[in-house]
C-alpha cells in the first residue's frame, strides 16, 4: 500500500516531544509515522505544498522561490494548528513574518482570520506569496509587504498610535538567522502585540529560546525530527488584577 506515493513498508517511527511551559510538565515522548525523506522526496513534497483545512482545503500552493526559503511541512503545519485549536486560538488579524511560500497565513485565513499581513524581504519569494493569494482568491483581505522583518517592526515603533496589534503573529526565519532571538524580542516588545496575542516561531531544536520575550511568555514548544515551533501568549489582564488596581486607587 502506497501512502503519498511512499510504500508503508517503508514508513519509520520517530519522536515527537512536547513540553508545556504553561504547567511545567515534563516532556513526553509520541510516536508518529514519519517518511524518511531524501532529495528526490522533498523536492515531491515542496511541488505538492497545499492548504491542509478550512475553506480553501486542498488547493495546491507554490513551492519555494530558491533554496533559501525553508517552508514549513505540512505534517509540522498540521501539527501546529491542531495546538493552537486546542488552545482555543481562533485568529481574526494576522501577521505572518519571514512569510516565504505564505502557506502559514494562508492556513490561518482558510480557517477563518478576516485578514492577514506578508511580510518578505526576498522579490521571488515575495511573488510567490502574492501568487499562492491570488490563487486561494484571498488576495482582497491581504497585503504583501516587500521588506525586512526589521523595516516593518521599525515602522510600528515610530508611530505606535497609527499600528494596529495583531491577535496572531507568525515568525517562520531561516534557521541560521543570528537575529532570531533578538528579533522575537523586539517583536514581543512592539506596537504589534497586545494583551491576548499568540505568537508562534519555527526554530531548530539546537536553538534555545527565551522563555520570556517581551510581553510574550513562552507556553508551548513542540519538535518533530529537525523542526520546532514554540507558542508565545501576550497573558491578559486577570480579574484579580483589575480588582488590585482598583483597591490601590482607592488606599491612595
Amino acid at each position: 500500500m502506497n501512502v503519498d506515493g511512499i510504500s508503508c513498508a517503508d514508513r519509520k517511527y520517530s519522536k515527537l516531544w512536547e513540553f508545556d511551559f504553561h504547567n511545567r510538565r515534563e516532556p513526553r515522548t509520541i510516536l508518529r509515522h514519519a517518511t524518511p525523506l531524501d532529495f528526490s522526496t522533498a523536492r515531491l513534497l515542496d511541488s505538492a505544498m497545499r492548504v491542509i483545512s478550512g475553506d480553501r482545503r486542498g488547493f495546491q500552493l507554490k513551492g519555494p522561490a530558491g533554496k533559501f526559503t525553508r517552508p514549513m511541512a505540512d505534517k509540522v503545519k498540521g501539527a501546529l494548528y491542531s495546538m493552537l485549536d486546542s488552545l482555543g486560538v481562533a485568529p481574526e488579524r494576522v501577521l505572518d513574518l519571514y512569510a516565504g511560500t505564505g502557506g502559514i497565513g494562508i492556513e490561518a485565513l482558510s480557517r477563518g482570520a478576516e485578514y492577514a499581513d506578508f511580510v518578505e524581504q526576498n522579490a521571488a519569494a515575495a511573488a510567490v506569496v502574492r501568487a499562492n493569494l491570488a490563487h486561494t482568491r484571498f488576495d482582497d483581505v491581504t497585503r504583501v509587504h516587500q521588506e525586512a522583518v526589521s523595516t516593518f517592526v521599525a515602522r510600528a515603533e515610530r508611530d505606535p498610535r497609527q499600528t494596529k496589534p495583531y491577535d496572531f503573529i507568525i515568525m517562520d526565519p531561516p534557521y541560521a538567522d543570528p537575529e532570531l532571538v533578538p528579533a522575537l524580542e523586539r517583536i514581543g516588545s512592539s506596537p504589534l502585540v497586545e494583551s491576548g496575542t499568540v505568537l508562534v516561531i519555527g526554530h531548530s531544536p539546537r536553538v534555545a529560546l527565551p522563555e520570556r520575550a517581551g510581553k510574550l511568555e513562552r507556553l508551548r514548544e513542540r519538535c518533530h525530527g529537525d523542526s520546532c515551533f514554540s507558542i508565545y501568549e501576550a497573558p491578559m489582564a486577570t480579574d484579580v488584577d483589575v480588582t488590585h488596581g482598583q483597591d490601590g486607587q482607592g488606599e491612595g
